[in-house]
């Protein structure tokens, strides 16, 4: 090689080494995505947890994830169950658009008729798949096909049914097949979580943690606790638990009014679902991943327990339920760094309005689907920017629809009422139907028009119950 070849040489070497080490200090510098791990409860009224104000359930775990990010004080579901809720939130559409209106049918979960009512839809777990997340679910699914991995999803242990019998030795899908988990399905959920967790900390995930705890119904609410918080609350007295007259319209669980073992195993299992929230963060936090993980934490629908005479949900009164109890549900948001400690909002928002607020805050607001959703970004509030909002959500129930305003409630049902309508700053427990009532009519009016607007909008003629349309979950 002579002097001017060698010459040439050296600075191609130079060069390459220069582009090699801005490449990898580019590298070095582009911030790894921000994980997510989604807390998802099972029939939780926001009333009954400590950041909440509930003055008798230990939730202390919660109750930090609170103190260290964002609590909504008025985050409402858009119907008061759980298949069709858990869809809303993965795909920001409402009941009337996915068709998915009641709780799934068990023939629709496990054997031959088995199928996904959301494949026709893009939910969250795709689109951080797509994003290049690895998505993993521990917990209970309930929206068809529970053997099969689905909706982005590879990491995958589930429940063969929805509803839940009870915490112990009960039946649970791994790898493709059912068997018997003997312990406590509340710690099985966690330790699975926390299995995901580890096996992804170099790279990005989403860990969708959805609890059947702390479920509140069924004959296990007759049976003692038998986790660690069963002693601490056996015979206390619960204040936060209206012993009163039953409501009329109750049709389902009257024999948990004013029981005290009743209210003993939803505080325990309460407490029991905090003792795992608990498990993860401290899990995040040895892993070196606390700061780069948004955590969620939020309820599949409220939870009545006596308030009003009134046990359960909507679906278990007739007429179908609209009340604010059973529509209230805990929303946490905590990133630090990214969200600020300590903020209270009390802006009106939906678990609709979940996805495009959550990909928004990821910096992946332009992969929102475009499937007519009504939901809305509320992703500046987390961030503790200032918030332009229309305090309005929107809630349905087969033949049951509701529309929420900063002030007022109207509840109609299909065909022939009976409706309602109430003045919620004078009348937050919802006891004086002001419907008929001399000097309303403008504002019934008003919101009647309002409602009518909302799903003529958004409703897809084919689920459309108020029009002859049907649900995909019977």
């Amino acid at each position: 090689m002579n002097a001017s070849h060698f010459l040439r040489f050296a600075r191609a070497v130079v060069a390459s080494a220069c582009l090699g080490g801005s490449v990898a200090s580019q590298a070095a510098s582009t911030p790894r995505p921000t994980n997510v791990v989604f807390i998802l409860t099972d029939n939780q009224g926001a009333w009954s947890l400590g950041c909440y104000g509930n003055p008798d359930i230990r939730t202390p775990h919660i109750d930090r994830l609170a103190a260290e990010g964002i609590r909504f004080t008025r985050a409402l579901s858009s119907n008061p169950v759980c298949s069709p809720t858990r869809a809303t939130f993965l795909t920001g559409v409402m009941p009337s658009q996915h068709g998915i209106h009641t709780p799934l049918s068990p023939v629709f979960m496990m054997g031959p008729r088995a199928y996904n009512p959301l494949q026709d839809f893009t939910s969250l777990g795709e689109v951080l798949r797509d994003a290049g997340y690895t998505c993993g679910l521990s917990g209970k699914w309930h929206l068809g096909d529970n053997l099969n991995p689905s909706e982005g999803f590879s990491f995958w242990i589930t429940k063969p049914e929805g509803h839940t019998h009870e915490f112990y030795d009960q039946p649970v899908i791994e790898h493709g097949k059912v068997r018997q988990e003997a312990g406590y399905t509340t710690d099985l959920w966690t330790r699975k979580g926390i299995e995901f967790i580890e096996q992804n900390k170099e790279r990005p995930f989403f860990l969708y943690l959805a609890y059947n705890g702390p479920y509140n119904l069924g004959a296990l609410m007759l049976k003692a606790a038998r986790n660690r918080h069963a002693e601490y609350y056996r015979g206390r007295h619960f204040a936060s638990f209206p012993v009163d007259a039953m409501h009329p319209w109750q049709l389902h669980n009257k024999q948990f009014h004013n029981q005290q073992v009743a209210m003993e195993r939803v505080a325990a299992e309460t407490s029991g679902v905090d003792d795992g929230v608990g498990e993860i963060m401290a899990t995040l936090k040895r892993l070196g991943l606390d700061e780069n993980t948004l955590v969620v934490y939020a309820a599949d629908q409220g939870w009545m327990g006596g308030q009003n005479g009134i046990w359960g949900m909507g679906d278990h009164t007739r007429p179908f339920g609209a009340h604010e109890l059973m529509m209230q549900i805990p929303l946490i948001f905590r990133h630090p760094g990214s969200i600020p400690a300590g903020q209270v909002n009390d802006r009106l928002v939906s678990n609709y309005d979940f996805l495009p607020s959550v990909l928004s805050h990821l910096g992946l607001g332009e992969r929102m689907p475009r499937q007519n959703s009504p939901g809305r970004d509320f992703s500046a509030a987390l961030r503790g920017r200032p918030l332009a909002w229309d305090d309005v959500i929107f809630y349905e129930m087969e033949d049951t629809r509701a529309v929420r305003t900063d002030g007022w409630k109207y509840v109609a049902r299909f065909p022939d009422g009976p409706y309602e309508l109430y003045d919620m700053k004078a009348d937050r427990q919802e006891r004086f139907n002001l419907y008929g009532q001399p000097g309303t009519e403008p504002k019934r009016a008003e919101l009647a028009r309002q409602l009518d607007a909302f799903f003529a909008r958004h409703a897809d003629p084919r689920y459309d119950v108020w029009k002859g349309g049907r649900s995909r979950a019977r």
